[in-house]
């Protein structure tokens, strides 16, 4: 975990359930507000490269099946995997927390921003939004959530199901949350809320709009 004394001036949590569309609030909190933008959900993916201490032990703990020929983790075939069995999925994020928290703190280190947005699905889980000072949680209808599961992932019904079901309930999220965006609409839309949160919350770190 990283120390603040690194000083960030101000970190922006961002969180919410699978498909809510975390990640389009983020490309424009960093387009339009000039903040900086941590995916921690990428930094996952980097994990699941070849040789890596993560792939070796996912690879040790669930299977040799779950490895691509180029030595990859099948992330599709671990996720049908861990979605359907508590346990196992929280063996997965006991072997990923480590790696992920190592990459946020190095690129917190490096940056220069004002404001930063951290954006990951578990940021109360793991406690990482203790040290955010403030925490936007994103919501939208379940329908939503499978729709663009099936469109971005290619996933069947059951299996968008199956990763929704997975989920912390969102009002377990919505407990700690300085701002709330529902992202049911448009494009549009949503920008008009985050212009008003922006406000609210990072407006005297960050640039404002663009």
């Amino acid at each position: 975990m990283y120390s603040r004394m690194q000083s960030v001036p101000f970190l922006l949590g961002l969180t919410g359930n699978i498909a809510c569309g975390k990640s389009t609030v983020g490309q424009v909190l960093a387009e339009q507000y000039g903040a900086e933008y941590i995916d921690a959900d990428r930094l996952v993916h980097a994990l699941y490269a070849a040789g890596t201490p993560e792939t070796c032990a996912i690879a040790a703990g669930f299977g040799e099946d779950l490895l691509h020929a180029d030595g990859t983790i099948d992330r599709r075939r671990l996720g049908d995997l861990v979605m359907s069995n508590d346990e196992a999925l929280r063996e997965l994020e006991r072997i990923l927390d480590p790696g992920v928290r190592r990459a946020i703190a190095e690129r917190l280190a490096e940056t220069t921003a004002a404001v930063v947005v951290l954006d990951a699905i578990r940021l109360i889980e793991s406690g990482l939004a203790a040290q955010c000072d403030a925490v936007w949680v994103v919501v939208c209808d379940r329908s939503l959530q499978v729709d663009r599961l099936r469109s971005a992932r290619n996933l069947s019904p059951e299996q968008a199901a199956l990763r929704i079901a997975a989920q912390r309930p969102v009002e377990d999220k919505l407990r700690h949350a300085t701002a709330v965006i529902t992202n049911n609409t448009t494009l549009d839309d949503l920008k008009t809320q985050l212009a008003a949160a922006w406000q609210a919350t990072a407006s005297p770190f960050g640039r404002g709009r663009a």
